[in-house]
């Protein structure tokens, strides 16, 4: 089981790789404005176990959380599956920024935040996948 903390964009890209095809139902995300947190929970692919393909339940925690945004999302009803392709941080004003967070179809989520401040953490045992996610490769990868 994992437990990570990102609290820099090399942290964050530590975290994104881990979190890559994370499977989550759209309603699974939820923000706090007095606290200023931002959760997710999702099924995390764990890239770790190749030869094992597995999912485990993982929490996602964004602290120091200003405001939330969404682009794409509107139309989506709360038990449709999102699938979390990368999170990302730019600075905008340093140390606070934008941490965006971008799920397959062009679903994002915007966060403001004060400054980077991520935790995720497994929540139980793992379970046998049924598919190792699939990447299409882009038209510049082709020789």
């Amino acid at each position: 089981m994992l437990k990570l903390s990102a609290l820099d964009v090399e942290d964050l890209a530590v975290i994104s790789a881990q979190m890559q095809d994370a499977v989550l139902l759209a309603g699974g995300m939820h923000y706090t404005p007095k606290r200023k947190q931002f959760t997710l929970i999702a099924n995390r692919f764990a890239w770790d176990e190749q030869d094992t393909p597995q999912r485990r339940r993982t929490g996602l925690h964004f602290g120091r959380v200003l405001s939330v945004k969404t682009l794409n999302m509107q139309h989506l009803e709360k038990d449709e599956v999102l699938s979390l392709l990368s999170v990302t941080f730019a600075e905008t004003d340093a140390p606070s920024g934008e941490v965006l967070l971008t799920f397959s179809d062009g679903a994002t989520v915007r966060l403001a935040v004060e400054c980077l401040e991520c935790q995720m953490s497994d929540l139980g045992p793992a379970w046998a996948a049924k598919a190792v996610p699939q990447h299409p490769l882009d038209d510049e990868d082709l020789p």
